[in-house]
């Protein structure tokens, strides 16, 4: 079976509507984005930067970035398709800042469910969101106006609230919480909506059984357990059960709100094909390096969580351009971009996103 087959998928759902120019080349206005680590741009660093030899941010960047990667993140690489700039931080934003072109609430470390320590949940995110629309637009109708030409991504969310008990290594214990968290991201984004959202892109989950991060946390020993790239049968499972209750969720929304058009991205499968075939991508021939960290302090798949990434006995890799993982819980530029492609570019959005005015490289 060719490759290209075996991860094809079929996008089943309808968006009908037309495009109305209004003098805007750029397809998209802005960018609103909300989520945790994955897509975080600089919230969370506001609380504490990393040293300047850090080697988080090297390769882009060629400094830290606030970015929990060593470059661009998907976020990042969706911006620069549709010909605008990195999403500014909501807590770096400064009193004369333009922000008319999107900014970014996420923050690492984010739950979807409140009740962690130093909230920052997606519904504390919202809030950011609401404090700040009077400095976007005035009236309901100028809102209406901006917010229908902008996109709204709403996670990744709910991964941390999933590894915080990764610890119990019980799968039932992980799905009981499912249903709340798809409940938190729905409701969510029919605030958005009434907001006046309506182009809005709902993240799936990862394959976190692919993880490298994860798997050390899990340690499973039965080898049977385990498919033929290294990764969680179990886990995986798990996050294609997450993933289908929020593809649920949103044909709900999708009924109620027919005017919106509301994505589902399918992170899911733009990661797995990338462990599954990394050569095909310009990434690692060696599929055991393919799911080690580039930078960690060590162990089967360099994660060691007493010696993280950049402590004084971490080590890099030496190609991180050829890595898929970059600190055990996180991805590479290298994979970022790929991931972004398959969503810009590629079929892992249902419906598709708009046009892109340039390629990702």
């Amino acid at each position: 079976m060719k490759i290209m087959n075996l991860f094809s998928i079929t996008c089943t759902c309808f968006f009908l509507g037309s495009v109305v120019s209004n003098g805007n080349p750029l397809p998209y206005e802005a960018i609103f984005n909300f989520g945790d680590s994955i897509s975080d741009t600089g919230n969370a660093a506001s609380m504490g930067k990393l040293p300047d030899d850090s080697p988080y941010g090297s390769t882009y960047f060629k400094h830290p970035s606030g970015r929990l990667s060593n470059g661009r993140l998907i976020i990042d690489f969706i911006a620069e398709a549709y010909g605008l700039p990195f999403l500014p931080a909501y807590l770096n934003l400064t009193k004369d800042q333009d922000i008319k072109k999107g900014v970014n609430f996420a923050f690492a470390g984010a739950t979807a469910l409140p009740g962690v320590s130093m909230d920052k949940s997606l519904s504390v995110q919202f809030g950011w969101f609401k404090k700040l629309k009077s400095s976007l637009c005035k009236s309901k109708e100028e809102c209406n106006s901006y917010f229908k030409k902008s996109l709204f991504l709403v996670g990744e969310i709910g991964g941390n609230d999933v590894i915080a008990l990764l610890s119990h290594k019980n799968i039932s214990k992980l799905r009981e919480i499912v249903p709340s968290i798809v409940e938190t991201i729905t409701n969510i984004t029919t605030e958005l909506i009434e907001e006046g959202a309506v182009e809005l892109a709902l993240p799936g989950n990862f394959p976190i059984g692919c993880n490298a991060g994860v798997l050390t946390i899990v340690n499973i020993t039965n080898k049977d357990d385990y498919d033929q790239f290294g990764c969680s049968i179990a886990y995986n499972a798990f996050i294609e059960y997450f993933n289908g209750q929020l593809k649920q969720a949103i044909e709900t929304l999708r009924k109620k709100y027919p005017y919106a058009k509301i994505m589902y991205l399918d992170y899911y499968n733009s990661a797995k094909r990338l462990f599954q075939a990394p050569q095909q991508f310009g990434l690692t021939t060696d599929r055991n390096v393919a799911l080690k960290a580039c930078c960690g302090g060590g162990g089967p798949y360099n994660v060691n969580f007493n010696v993280g990434c950049g402590s004084p006995n971490s080590t890099i890799c030496s190609d991180v351009s050829k890595r898929i993982n970059w600190d055990g819980a996180h991805f590479t530029e290298a994979a970022y971009k790929q991931l972004a492609k398959g969503l810009v570019e590629g079929p892992f959005v249902c419906p598709p996103l708009k046009t892109p005015i340039a390629k990702i490289s």
